[in-house]
């Protein structure tokens, strides 16, 4: 006997529509995080290659090449205004298609990019210039595949649906430290400074190409064409309607509450998961393959939390996840840096010590874009999502490098990782102690 099924305009996805918007959904955000990943762990080689002034010092070039990072993120709210907007009157899919469209071709082209060697001072403009572009799209990334994926979920599995969103960042990451950790063994240190670093960009390409290729074959969500198919004429063929938007102060609000939830998430996030190499080398005096190895083993931690986390919240509601996450940061975060610092502790201590600090970093990120979502209408959510989750980052994930490297400089206490993200996660705790507790049984508001 055939189970049946509902038309997405009317009710449930057909789960071949779901799975297929979870691959088409998540597939942009990997390569997202990827090429961000693999910024941030070539970020002492970029220095060199692009921010080294006659003169300068390999602090001061590491200094720049973070203020770069920090600028395209700053660039992800502008770009979760424009391509949210456009996103909620025009659709989830034509927008996510533009959006793989500008940041495989950003890039690709970092990959092509000339050396402050070749080009001389134009060549750091250009990497900016190119890594607004970067910011710009990802901004628009976010929002729209976290809608279309938690709107495609089945009833009772938006966390599960919403965390694959977050599982890609880890996946992403993974990848990035993969191909840097696999470039740094084969190739000899002035290949890998010359031309080898290149590569994990150009690599984006093929990967942008068939990202598009299955965002072309995506359908609209349900959500939004059940938003555009509310009236019939006449003759009973639905009418196009534009709900009305919902009260300005009232979406503002929760953006705002929305990126005070993500905070710990988002300054956590990259401290341990992508700033932690340069830490490593700059301050702990690591070299570059112990410092990938001990960012793989965080970003295993990382992803093998996050599914489970999701699952977790669909059962048990977001607000405990959640906090658990944030408090067990706030709680170990001075424990686990200092056994990074102390020479006399096993390899395998500090193993298990940068697993675990991705693994909790994870109870934050699976439960994460269900509850971003639960927090708008269709009519706003690919713009609120993305807002709340780029100006999050922008401020607690963009400027973490920046913060700590130049923190660290000023008062030599290298402590400064900790002291950031128990402030954020604290912060964070208390934003998510307002959510409601049933908001995981209630469905999506049109």
């Amino acid at each position: 006997m055939t189970t049946p099924v509902h038309d997405p305009v009317e009710g449930t996805a057909k789960p071949p529509r779901s799975r297929r918007a979870l691959v088409a959904g998540s597939v942009g955000n990997f390569i997202e995080w990827y090429e961000f990943g693999v910024y941030g762990y070539f970020a002492t080689v970029i220095a060199a290659n692009f921010f080294t002034p006659d003169g300068g010092s390999d602090a001061e070039a590491l200094v720049k090449t973070y203020a770069s990072f920090a600028l395209a993120f700053f660039f992800r709210p502008v770009g979760a205004a424009v391509f949210g907007r456009v996103g909620d009157r025009m659709g989830r899919r034509p927008t996510l298609i533009l959006v793989i469209l500008l940041m495989t071709g950003a890039t690709t082209l970092i990959g092509l990019l000339p050396t402050y060697a070749t080009l001389g001072a134009a060549a750091p403009w250009l990497l900016t210039l190119l890594r607004i572009l970067q910011g710009l799209s990802a901004g628009g990334e976010f929002g729209g595949a976290a809608s279309i994926m938690t709107e495609f979920a089945p009833p009772g599995k938006r966390g599960l649906y919403g965390a694959w969103q977050s599982f890609t960042v880890a996946l992403g990451l993974l990848a990035g430290a993969g191909m840097a950790a696999l470039l740094a063994t084969v190739l000899t240190e002035p290949e890998l400074n010359g031309w080898g670093w290149r590569l994990p960009f150009l690599l984006t390409l093929p990967l942008g190409l068939a990202a598009l290729w299955l965002r072309l074959k995506l359908e609209e969500s349900p959500s939004f064409r059940r938003t555009r198919t509310g009236t019939s004429d006449a003759g009973g063929h639905p009418q196009a309607v534009v709900p009305a938007p919902a009260p300005a102060r009232e979406v503002a609000l929760a953006i705002a509450l929305g990126a005070g939830r993500l905070m710990g998430w988002s300054a956590a996030g990259y401290t341990f998961l992508v700033v932690m190499p340069s830490y490593l080398q700059s301050t702990l005096n690591a070299t570059f393959q112990q410092a990938l190895v001990a960012t793989v083993l965080a970003n295993l931690g990382f992803a093998a939390s996050i599914i489970p986390a999701g699952s977790l919240s669909d059962r048990i509601g977001r607000r405990p996840v959640m906090v658990a996450g944030a408090v067990l940061v706030a709680v170990l975060a001075f424990p686990l840096l200092h056994l990074l610092q102390n020479h006399a502790a096993s390899t395998a201590a500090k193993s298990l010590a940068v697993f675990v600090a991705g693994a909790i970093v994870g109870l934050m990120a699976g439960p994460g874009p269900a509850m971003l979502a639960e927090m708008f209408p269709t009519s706003v959510r690919y713009t609120g999502l993305g807002l709340a989750y780029s100006l999050s980052n922008a401020v607690f994930s963009g400027c973490a490098g920046l913060i700590i490297t130049e923190a660290i400089q000023r008062t030599g206490n290298i402590d400064i990782p900790a002291h950031y993200v128990v402030v954020t996660c604290a912060v964070s705790t208390l934003a998510l102690l307002t959510l409601r507790g049933d908001n995981h049984r209630r469905a999506l508001r049109d």
